[in-house]
């Protein structure tokens, strides 16, 4: 039977709170989203590897709360509104400058409103010049995200697949599980991967189609488990 070539029609994830799977890896950081406006701190820093979720938790609370996004220029603005809800996505490598951060810090510290910072590492590997800044994130409350666990990778395949209208066996993402890369970019990627192939050979998602994708899509797809044959 001939290869068909999928067309590709665009699928974005959602990054809503009732889409958020829920793990050991990532319960702390979600409570701690949850309990938004009881916060202790008015400023949050949300800290973990690529692909452990931050981005949607930054989403979900900025769904939830009402908050706008940090762009350069705008921070004054922004904090000058009473009550004010601000995220900044990948304060780590962020665009704003460190001017601007510390004064959103310090509004939000002065009772001004809530900040919600990610970053994929902590203040004190931040490559940050200002130390009041610094400290100041350092006195934030942080909740660490560690890299998705088994638990949350199987349910973030299941639902991405499930968006799709995929119907794949527990067997088949427990598969995946044990091989891929232990990220949540890498879960969207691969799902995606997987759906374009099948469409294209009309073949079932079994451990042969999964097994080319993985190796089709590299180390960046595959984890190191894959080399030692588990």
């Amino acid at each position: 039977m001939p290869t068909q070539i999928p067309l590709e029609l665009p699928h974005a994830a959602s990054l809503a709170r009732e889409d958020l799977i829920v793990s050991p890896s990532n319960r702390l950081a979600v409570e701690a989203i949850d309990s938004w406006p009881d916060w202790r701190h008015s400023v949050l820093l949300v800290v973990g590897p690529p692909g452990s979720g931050k981005t949607h938790l930054a989403n979900a609370w900025s769904e939830r709360a009402g908050a706008s996004a940090a762009k350069p220029g705008t921070t004054d603005d922004l904090v000058g509104e009473a009550d004010f809800k601000v995220v900044v996505d990948d304060a780590d490598r962020s665009a704003l400058s460190e001017r601007e951060l510390f004064g959103m810090v310090n509004a939000a510290r002065l009772g001004g409103g809530n900040l919600l910072l990610t970053s994929r590492v902590p203040p004190q590997a931040m490559a940050i010049e200002t130390a009041d800044l610094r400290s100041r994130l350092t006195a934030a409350t942080i909740a660490e995200l560690g890299a998705p666990d088994d638990a949350l990778l199987t349910g973030v395949l299941i639902k991405l697949f499930a968006d799709r209208q995929i119907v794949v066996a527990p067997r088949a993402v427990h598969y995946l599980v044990q091989r891929m890369e232990r990220s949540l970019d890498a879960a969207g990627h691969l799902v995606a991967a997987i759906d374009r192939e099948a469409l294209a050979t009309r073949e079932r998602i079994g451990t042969r189609l999964l097994r080319r994708v993985l190796d089709r899509g590299g180390p960046a797809m595959r984890h190191a488990t894959v080399a030692s044959g588990r």
